[in-house]
């Protein structure tokens, strides 16, 4: 009873640490492995199609749960996901990659391996060097007396790092006994240097207190460094305009009477741009400013100006404060600071009143992506989790007005085409009780379509829209071409095809009329209600219309950073 096999060993870590499902893809070299994971009637498998809408459904997974496990085989296998992890790697998504490895004995004996590349003395290391480059920690167990060490080890490094590991299990270990796990918290336990933080804060809240426009924008990284909680505090001390950046869509209540928008450079929503921009300074916390999220380096952000708060390290005048963890930076400096509205008020000042129409008859006239979107918007609540695509869907999705609670998620860093549909899954599994909204263009939906079925297959609930226009129409967008031209499916059709023993509500929408039938039906189905969307090649967000002349234009050497 003191003793338990590798594989069981490696689960009931995972359990510790919150998982209860993880995504899996047999291979004859992580069949012993998953038999002894199965073992756990705490953890629930879920069967992904391939490799790397499992790795997707992992990311999905980790932004609702913290963290997330993928089992995989070795060699075919660890390669079809290394797409989704190195997306992982980019957003801070601690996902644990377990791989079945070869046996122990074949590698010792120097024998050519399938899911090798034909060369004896290589021995997998391949794989392992892969994996080096977009994991935190990689490691390979081939002894038992060293295995319960490499995996916790692995476990701690995911969730002090926030980024993903590694770890390779010789199939031939996957049932070797070993001592029972002991007692052990491998959460991670960070506390800033006090002497750094206290200058940190000194520094900051001087420049801040000291400025006549102080703003606040919100990154993405404050999931890295869990401190959402800590930011909501600090803006409700000191009474500062709020903005978020587009990847950090939620991440502050759109509902509170500071927030003032997103701030997306020439993207931004209407009011935000000028107030940000024009403030002599501001607080960015968790910032990634990057050609996608700055719009081609065109934002207008003065690094004399600048307060840069991350996970890492804090910035401020030209000076780097390191050993600082965010989350008390953050919640220090909300003692420090003194109210100061005024970036607020000159948001007020400038805001757009909208003229709200009274709603019209739905008509039979076609769909519109903006009256499409309307109907979406009203159709979100406190338990909507929105997972909105690359490509168009994100600027749609940034018009979109949240109620409190409600969530939207984006991979605005990696821009993988294809990861909405298994980020789906991956939501949809770690909260049943949250109602998932899936935005998808039809050039995404081809990449990864066939996931629908592991979405059918476990009976997750929500709603796909399929925004069927025949392009890539981001791509369209930036440059156009042959290229960005699709073969159309017929997309209702397939999903019916996919359902096997489950039910789906599979619908084509082509008018508005047609458009709020489907969501009444939507609205009291239980399960997947999946719609597709008929809209013209070119009806687009206008906001994307600049944002891919300007990526455009620095991607063809045109363009050169501010700041």
């Amino acid at each position: 009873m003191n003793q338990v096999t590798v594989g069981s060993y490696l689960a009931q870590r995972l359990e510790e640490v919150g998982v209860r499902d993880y995504f899996a893809i047999p291979g004859d070299f992580n069949l012993s492995l998953l038999d002894e994971m199965l073992k756990n009637p705490r953890l629930q498998m879920i069967n992904c199609c391939n490799e790397l809408n499992a790795g997707y459904a992992a990311d999905g997974y980790a932004r609702e749960k913290g963290v997330a496990a993928l089992v995989l085989t070795f060699g075919v296998g660890g390669l079809s996901a290394v797409n989704a992890i190195a997306g992982a790697f980019a957003e801070d998504l601690p996902v644990i990659v377990v791989s079945g490895g070869p046996n122990v004995s074949s590698l010792m004996e120097n024998r050519t391996l399938h899911h090798t590349l034909a060369q004896p003395e290589e021995g997998g290391k391949f794989v392992l060097s892969v994996y080096k480059e977009i994991t935190a920690h990689a490691v390979v167990i081939r002894e038992v007396s060293t295995a319960a060490f490499r995996i916790d080890e692995a476990i701690r490094i995911a969730l002090s790092a926030r980024k993903p590991v590694y770890i390779e299990v010789a199939c031939n270990l996957a049932g070797a006994l070993i001592s029972k796990p002991n007692t052990l918290d491998l959460l991670p336990t960070r506390k800033s240097d006090p002497g750094s933080l206290q200058k940190a804060l000194e520094h900051v809240s001087t420049f801040l207190n000291g400025s006549r426009q102080p703003v606040l924008v919100a990154g993405s990284r404050l999931r890295a460094g869990d401190a959402a909680a800590a930011f909501a505090t600090l803006a409700s001390k000191c009474a500062y305009g709020v903005a978020c950046m587009p990847n950090a869509k939620s991440f502050f209540p759109e509902t509170s009477p500071q927030f003032i928008g997103i701030y997306w450079g020439s993207a931004s929503s209407p009011g935000c741009r000028e107030v940000v921009e024009s403030s002599d300074a501001y607080l960015f916390a968790g910032p990634i400013f990057s050609d996608y999220t700055t719009v081609g380096f065109s934002a207008l952000i003065q690094p004399a100006r600048l307060v840069e708060a991350s996970p890492e390290c804090i910035l401020v005048e030209g000076q780097v404060y390191h050993g600082i963890v965010l989350a008390e930076f953050l919640t220090g400096l909300a003692l420090k600071l003194n109210a100061n509205p005024t970036s607020l008020d000159a948001y007020l000042r400038i805001k757009e009143t909208i003229h709200v129409a009274p709603p019209a008859a739905p008509t039979e006239l076609s769909l519109s992506t903006r009256r499409l979107f309307h109907h979406i918007n009203e159709s979100l609540d406190s338990t909507t989790t929105v997972v909105a695509e690359t490509g168009d869907s994100w600027f749609n999705g940034m018009d979109l007005h949240l109620p409190d609670g409600c969530r939207f998620e984006i991979q605005m860093q990696y821009g993988s085409i294809g990861w909405s549909v298994g980020a789906f899954l991956g939501l949809a599994a770690a909260n049943p009780q949250r109602r998932v909204i899936g935005l998808i263009g039809d050039g995404s939906f081809q990449m990864t379509a066939q996931e629908v079925s592991t979405i059918l297959r476990y009976n997750y609930s929500g709603v796909i829209f399929l925004m069927n226009n025949g392009a890539y129409t981001i791509e369209v967008m930036i440059h156009d071409g042959p290229y960005n031209t699709l073969q159309n499916w017929n997309y209702a059709a397939m999903v019916e095809a996919l359902k096997g023993e489950s039910t789906v509500l599979s619908l084509v929408v082509r008018t508005e009329k047609e458009l709020v039938a489907a969501l009444k039906r939507s609205g009291t189905f239980k399960g997947l209600s999946f719609i597709e969307v008929i809209l013209d090649r070119t009806d687009c967000n206008k906001a994307l219309l600049g944002w891919g002349t300007a990526v455009a234009d620095y991607n063809g050497g045109k363009g050169k950073a501010a700041g």
